[in-house]
């Protein structure tokens, strides 16, 4: 009987898992016990940006690193996502994306014919996105210590003025939208990384978002939280914002959008959607009255076009979040305790 060891969940690792960069709650223990008491921040806010006044303007200040593999993926590479990441997280403080700093980490024996076309993937994408590639840096590191490329990118944004967005504007009685089908990216980089075919090819959701965010702004929708539902999936941004929030978030599992295929997928792979990352979605927290006015602003736009009202805020059971699943039962969803999908962005 002493042989008998009880597979109870551990919190406390004496080194680094590929779980903490999961987005679950391995990483955000490792950042609230570790990472921000030992930079001597007492509160980050829980954004997706820094908010900066500085010489009478709000900007916003971001940085992000991109280590996915493989390095091309249908719908996007690594490129493509180190750009369109970094102006997200600018898109979800409302700001206006407006420079970028690119640093490459490249191993020794890199094709230069990959390296070209990840950096004309940059170049199109900050064209695309009207952001400029302002300052840099490069590394080159021995091989096998780097899977071939990492890049990490940083952003500088504009915030109009008066406009706060984050966990601590959510109020009592919002609506919750997101803004397209979930799951894509992730799905889409696994199958490409494993080796797995599916009947019909799964392409992931990368895009920039802050063209999007700009028409719900110019159309008068008062946003109180924007989230890009990156790692973790809408189960971790919808708890993070919650427990920041002190508020309770009720998810309607029937009303979340999820492609067939990507059902399909995670059905088989025994993944559940809500957790999958994406990089071309976002959820967003505005009054219950809004809601079919943000809807239409929404699906108006190719990037919105799957759009959906999927749950509210409440202040019953603060900092939980619950799913009332199809069959009409309460499931507590909470952030994944481990990695279910790693190296993804």
């Amino acid at each position: 009987m002493s042989d008998i060891a009880c597979p109870l969940p551990i919190t406390d690792y004496p080194n680094v898992l590929l779980a903490h960069g999961g987005g679950g709650r391995l990483m955000h223990e490792m950042l609230t016990r570790r990472v921000l008491p030992a930079l001597g921040i007492t509160d980050s806010g829980q954004t997706d940006a820094a908010l900066q006044e500085l010489g009478g303007a709000r900007l916003a200040f971001t940085t992000d690193g991109y280590v996915v593999k493989p390095l091309f993926f249908p719908g996007g590479d690594i490129g493509r996502l180190a750009v369109s990441g970094t102006v997200n997280d600018l898109a979800m403080m409302g700001a206006v994306p407006h420079v970028l700093s690119l640093s490459l980490i490249l191993e020794e024996g890199l094709p230069f014919e990959t390296l070209d076309r990840v950096l004309a993937s940059i170049r199109a994408t900050a064209d695309a996105a009207g952001v400029r590639i302002v300052t840099g840096d490069t590394k080159v590191v021995d091989r096998g210590k780097a899977d071939g490329l990492f890049i990490n990118t940083a952003g500088i944004g504009t915030v109009p003025a008066g406009l706060t967005l984050g966990p601590a504007q959510v109020r009592e009685g919002d609506a919750i939208l997101v803004s397209g089908d979930l799951g894509r990216h992730g799905i889409a980089v696994l199958a490409e990384r494993e080796g797995i075919g599916f009947e019909t090819v799964i392409e992931s959701d990368v895009a920039c978002l802050h063209r999007l965010v700009a028409k719900l702004l110019e159309a008068g929708i008062e946003l109180h939280c924007l989230r890009d539902l990156t790692r973790g999936g809408l189960a971790s941004a919808a708890v993070e914002i919650a427990q920041a929030g002190r508020l309770g978030i009720t998810l309607e599992e029937a009303a979340i959008p999820v492609a067939a295929p990507v059902e399909a997928a995670c059905e088989l792979l025994g993944l559940d959607p809500l957790h999958v990352a994406n990089e071309g979605r976002m959820v967003i927290f505005c009054p219950q009255a809004q809601a079919e006015a943000a809807l239409d602003c929404l699906r108006a736009d190719p990037l919105g076009a799957g759009a959906a009202l999927v749950g509210r805020v409440h202040r019953d059971s603060p900092g939980r979040v619950a799913l009332q699943t199809r069959i009409g039962s309460l499931r507590a969803l909470d952030m994944l305790s481990g990695e279910q999908l790693p190296r993804i962005c």
